[in-house]
């Protein structure tokens, strides 16, 4: 009988394709992460007030001067009080240095909101960056199986450095648009409210070309950004796996594929820039609808005597003000579609709930492991529809040692993974000193295991870091475990000893040598429970020889702790308390070495196939 799975592959939203393109409506999830930093942010928008404020006085002031130098009448008491002040010699130079103290405070507050915005942008870009790592991190081992690394690289890096270029550049590119437009309008209505009019209508037109650009623009950004995640997905494997390319002169193959990556990416950017083209020059024509009929109706008005020169003149020049955002803003647009493509991707991470996780009253594992059982567990993977393991029921205590044999396939590695709560069983229960593992919380009952799986995995860095990622230790603690794992030798004649560098994954080292790194990783825990996961298949005969003595001969024959070894050469099992041989996710024998043998069973077959005794047999 097959039995699916019960819980689903978690799925995030970068996954699926969404047609309905609503400007925003993803980014607005940026504005919690804002409000942590709320002083910082109200003082940035303050700042920049202050800043457009002091940016329009120089027109106003500019206009009065022009009144003043024909008619020789001040049209501002303040104007007048300030430039016939005592300390200036000239109504000339106090229109100069009321321009000159109003870009002064205009460089200073603008400095001001930019630095606060920025540093608040920053901060936002970590804590976003931090939530999706965390998010990433909790996830189950399923999720990572069927996602590129590349692709999720992509997403931490590029997504979340976009987010926080909506922060610090949108944001404020917004707020200056907003508080320009309405505080230029204000001053224009004020000396002429027909004018204003005159000139604020044409600029309704933006409206429905601004919806008619965002509604199809991003789209195009949504799938730039996917295709830049398989860009780097692609890249990733082939720098990682840059030797078997190499070996297989399958470059040209891997070129094929980054050029058909990167093709999309180059059709989607060429769509978005022909959009783009389609929509700035819309608004150059609006703009210059706008200053048309400015400079017309201005005429007729200085001539019916409405407005005064002077005034016209400020008008003039602060609709300049008022215009300029208009073509800030298709760059505006542009970027926040950008931000709305990346928010998406980067949100869906932050989103993405485990289908592993603690119980609501989960126990700590307080206690040392003193047994794992597993009682008729049958399991299948998430993407399979067969069963992996069929009702497996074993059990072993404190000092025994386990061994699981099989061919590929057969599921013993899906036992350890089990142990490690990987995954969960569909049917059956794995127990810790009798109790379910699942109501134990993952962190407690992780810390007692030392696992070492077939692929040991080094990161980049020195071999101190990666023995001591098991947890910090004395130089002295650090070289026991590699004497016990079999690397010390090898690791003392290095050029730096357990400072000299791995490289990245390792590739420094040889395939034995990663795999006693691992093991002293693992060891250095001094777990209750070690999982070996074919730990010792890049090992020759005499070093797995020594090792095995290291950690089950005399000098450790008082250990307590557990040790699960999953092996195909069966040498490295053979002195288990008990074996147990798998075929097909099922245990068809069990027992120690000797009685297996005289069994003549599966384990048998095997064993003299490994040890020649068959061939011999047959000659």
């Amino acid at each position: 009988m097959s039995i699916g799975p019960v819980k689903a592959i978690s799925r995030d939203e970068s996954d699926t394709v969404d047609d309905k393109q609503v400007v925003g409506r993803k980014i607005w999830r940026i504005v919690p992460y804002i409000k942590r930093y709320w002083r910082r942010a109200v003082g940035g928008v303050a700042a920049n007030a202050a800043a457009r404020a002091f940016d329009l006085i120089p027109f106003v002031a500019i206009g009065m001067a022009a009144d003043y130098y024909q008619s020789g009448t001040y049209t501002s008491s303040f104007i007048e009080s300030f430039v016939n002040s005592s300390s200036l010699s000239s109504p000339e130079i106090g229109f100069g240095v009321l321009i000159l103290i109003s870009f002064s405070f205009l460089a200073v507050f603008q400095g001001i909101s930019e630095f606060l915005w920025q540093s608040t942008a920053y901060k936002v870009q970590h804590d976003i960056r931090m939530d999706a790592t965390a998010s990433l991190m909790a996830m189950e081992a399923s999720y990572f199986e069927t996602r590129q690394t590349g692709n999720l690289m992509a997403v931490l890096s590029a997504d979340v450095a976009q987010l926080e270029d909506v922060v610090s550049d949108s944001s404020t590119s917004m707020i200056r648009i907003l508080i320009t437009f309405a505080t230029s309008f204000g001053i224009m209505a004020w000396m002429s409210p027909t004018l204003a009019l005159i000139l604020g209508i044409p600029l309704l037109l933006v409206i429905p070309m601004v919806v008619w650009f965002s509604t199809r623009v991003q789209r195009r950004y949504r799938k730039q950004r996917e295709s830049t995640g398989g860009i780097v997905s692609i890249l990733e494997n082939v720098l990682s796996g840059i030797v078997t390319v190499q070996a297989y002169n399958a470059g040209g193959f891997e070129l094929s594929r980054v050029e058909s990556e990167s093709g999309e990416y180059r059709d989607q950017a060429i769509h978005a820039a022909n959009l783009r083209n389609r929509f700035i020059p819309g608004i150059y024509v609006v703009a210059g609808l706008s200053f048309a009929l400015l400079v017309s109706a201005g005429g007729w008005l200085m001539e019916s005597g409405e407005i005064s020169v002077g005034q016209f003149v400020t008008f003039l020049l602060i609709s300049t003000r008022m215009t300029m955002p208009m073509f800030i803003l298709g760059m505006l647009l542009n970027q926040l579609q950008r931000g709305e493509a990346a928010s998406k991707r980067v949100f869906a991470i932050i989103d993405l709930e485990p289908t592993i996780y603690d119980k609501e009253n989960a126990l700590p594992l307080e206690n040392p492991i003193t047994s794992i059982t597993f009682e008729d567990v049958t399991f299948a993977y998430p993407t399979s529809e067969s069963n992996v393991l069929n009702g497996i029921t074993f059990s072993a205590s404190s000092g025994e040692f386990l061994g699981v044999m099989g061919h590929t396939g057969a599921g013993k590695s899906t036992i350890l993974k089990l142990v490690e709560r990987f995954y969960e069983p569909q049917l059956g229960m794995v127990k810790i000193n009798g109790t379910d593992i699942n109501d134990y919380a993952i962190e407690t009952v992780r810390d007692r295991i030392g696992f070492v799986s077939q692929d040991p995995f080094l990161f980049y860095g020195d071999v101190r870091s990666n023995v001591a990622y098991a947890r910090e230790a004395t130089d002295e603690e650090i070289q026991k475990a590699l004497e016990i794992a079999g690397a010390w030798e090898f690791v003392s004649q290095l050029s730096e000893g357990i400072d000299t560098m791995v490289g990245d994954r390792g590739v420094m080292l040889s395939g034995g040598q990663r795999a006693r790194i691992a093991l002293a990783r693992a060891l250095l825990k001094d777990p209750d429970l070690l999982v070996l996961d074919e730990a010792s298949a890049a090992l020759d005969s005499e070093t797995e020889k020594r090792i095995q003595m290291s950690l089950f001969g005399s000098s450790n024959g008082d250990s307590k702790r557990i040790t699960i070894g999953v092996a195909h050469r069966l040498a490295t099992i053979r002195n288990a308390d008990e074996i147990i041989a798998m075929v097909d996710g099922a245990i068809v024998e069990r027992g120690p070495h000797a009685e297996l043998l005289a069994n003549d069973n599966v384990y048998a077959s095997q064993w003299s196939i490994q040890t020649g005794e068959l061939d011999a047999t047959e000659a």
